[in-house]
């Protein structure tokens, strides 16, 4: 027999049938990505990139960051990440370089002081694990002030140099050779 039916009724009809395949999933999910990094006007180029966190709690959960830099986040007053974090943080977790650039108080220092305390995982006698270089004092401060917080407990210790006498006092006339 035939079967009547309106266009609408065999619209239905066909979506019904049809499931979900993993490139259409895969699309609606880079669709609400997209759709997240306009919301927040992110915008980036690249290939293979990892997806924005829209929360700090994403990093405990997918990235394993030290739960004692997550209560040192939390104590700081910082709940939700600002656009440049929320993209910025997991690219440097997954070990990729990065070039960004971002408003004054729009959260950069803090948006990779995460991922290196994340990569240095513990505190190690080794000597100088990481250097940050800063073109000004007054930068290179706020970063030692914020590093100095978000590291709190964890037994890193964070050094500012300012002047190379005054490093060869603090940590030994062989300290250059050392490091």
């Amino acid at each position: 027999g035939i079967k009547w039916m309106s266009s609408l009724e065999a619209k239905f009809e066909d979506a019904k049938d049809k499931k979900p395949t993993a490139e259409k999933l895969e699309r609606l999910r880079r669709e609400k990505i997209n759709r997240f990094r306009n919301q927040h006007r992110i915008n980036i180029q690249g290939t293979d990139l990892p997806d924005p966190i829209a929360t700090f709690d994403q990093l405990q959960k997918e990235y394993k960051v030290h739960p004692k830099i997550m209560e040192n986040i939390q104590a700081a007053g910082f709940h939700v990440p600002t656009p440049i974090q929320m993209q910025a943080i997991p690219i440097m977790l997954h070990s990729r370089e990065l070039l960004a650039s971002a408003p004054t108080g729009s959260g950069k220092t803090l948006a990779f002081c995460i991922p290196l305390l994340t990569h240095l995982k513990q505190p190690r006698n080794k000597g100088f694990r990481a250097v940050i270089i800063s073109p000004t004092r007054e930068l290179a401060s706020q970063t030692h002030r914020e590093l100095v917080k978000l590291a709190e407990g964890t037994g890193f210790r964070i050094h500012m140099i300012h002047k190379a006498a005054e490093a060869a006092k603090k940590f030994g006339p062989k300290s250059s050779k050392k490091f």
